[in-house]
């Protein structure tokens, strides 16, 4: 059996349940997948195209991340919960790489083996480039500033 070599379950505050960690996460999971509704109920994609919504929530949201993980970056001591909060609540809660899976199947199923293909490889890499971008956004904003 495996087992994660960070964490010692013989160590008591690595057993500990941190139910304010859980609460800010769990909150913030629901307010990201509320906001992941909201787009995919505006962008009704038709069966067999494109699915520009689960695309336009994974490509914004890693974006979004790759600004989050970039701005904590400068911050001196940013609360405890502001990257579990956010990250891993709304961002994980908005972004849906697994629904983007489920659709390569349907795809194909519907006959489109090339958009298929195209949405499979195309989600990956604009999804690494967004993050990318809004890391390098950040940046170049606080290199502009004195």
């Amino acid at each position: 059996m495996a087992v994660d070599p960070d964490v010692d379950l013989h160590v008591p505050e690595q057993r500990a349940v941190d139910a304010t960690l859980l609460a800010a996460i769990a909150i913030g999971g629901v307010l990201g997948a509320e906001a992941r509704y909201a787009v995919a109920w505006l962008l009704d994609t038709p069966v067999g195209g494109w699915p520009w919504d689960t695309w336009l929530v994974n490509v914004s949201g890693s974006f979004l991340i790759g600004v989050l993980m970039a701005v904590l970056a400068t911050v001196r001591r940013p609360h405890r919960l502001v990257r579990p909060f956010l990250g891993v609540g709304v961002l994980g809660g908005f972004t849906t790489f697994s629904t983007a899976m489920v659709e390569v199947p349907d795809l194909l199923g519907a006959g489109r083996p090339a958009l298929a293909l195209l949405y499979l490889a195309g989600t990956a890499v604009s999804a690494l480039l967004s993050t990318a971008v809004g890391t390098w956004l950040v940046r170049a904003v606080r290199r502009g500033r004195p």
